[in-house]
């Protein structure tokens, strides 16, 4: 087990290990836990590795703030780095690199979208968020995560309980607030804002999230500096149910940009 020691800032956080710095951000429900298993091998490989509980997660209790100042929060806490991000966490990253680019020295992005550039739909999606933040507050974590593991999109990802109980830290109002705030109905659509990223950009998706995975081709094909690599057998958590697969194409891209 690696020595993780706190981190100052707005969000609670904790790093580890020397060298070129890398922070990670989790997906909806998660925590900063659910990124060690992989941050630590980047720690043995001479990195320093950051790991965040996200607004409304984990220790971050406040999640009333939306994408853009979570940004902010982020960026300030952890300054220049390579910024890895899962899901919500790819989204919140994504919004880092584009109104700080300064600090973002490269983007890894694993199912994550640059957001709904329809609005009709956007309006849509945010009215199912809505609800659901409801239904979050009504039913309680526990029984929410019942319903929410069991959605297609996480169909052969195995939670084991240690990973169960992670998440059940998480409150009502914490993962409500985070959905209202910073889901991907209240995202504002970044996709007009791809071409001005100038840092290497690295999207990942499970082969099997075939929607996550033709939006990751899209952004590799609109930023300046992209990739795209699909991992083989995986759906959208791709890397909790490949982990070794994902640090091995986080290791790989990491050795060949400058930063």
């Amino acid at each position: 087990m690696s020595d993780w020691r706190p981190r100052e800032g707005e969000l609670a956080g904790w790093t580890c290990g020397d060298g070129p710095r890398l922070v990670f951000a989790h997906g909806f429900t998660q925590t900063s836990n659910s990124w060690k298993p992989i941050a630590e091998q980047f720690v043995a490989n001479g990195y320093e590795s950051v790991v965040v509980d996200l607004p409304g997660h984990g220790a971050s209790t406040d999640g009333d703030v939306d994408l853009r100042r979570a940004a902010e929060m982020l960026t300030e806490m952890c300054g220049e780095a390579v910024y890895i991000g899962y899901s919500l966490g790819g989204r919140l990253c994504l919004h880092a690199a584009a109104t700080h680019p300064e600090v973002v020295r490269g983007l890894a992005l694993i199912g994550a979208s640059p957001g709904i550039a329809d609005e009709a739909e956007r309006a849509a999606r945010r009215a199912a968020d809505d609800q659901m933040a409801d239904h979050i507050i009504e039913i309680g974590v526990d029984a929410f995560l019942d319903d929410w593991l069991a959605r297609p999109l996480f169909a052969g990802l195995a939670v084991d309980v240690a990973a169960r109980a992670d998440r059940t830290r998480n409150t009502p109002q914490g993962l409500a607030t985070s959905l209202r705030h910073a889901g991907t109905g209240a995202q504002q659509s970044l996709w007009p804002r791809l071409g001005d990223l100038a840092m290497p950009v690295l999207a990942i998706a499970g082969a099997l999230d075939t929607k996550f995975a033709d939006i990751g081709r899209q952004i590799a094909e609109t930023v300046r500096d992209g990739r795209f690599v699909a991992v083989p057998d995986a759906g959208h958590a791709a890397h909790l149910q490949s982990p070794q697969q994902v640090a091995d194409i986080l290791k790989g891209w990491l050795a060949e940009i400058s930063y």
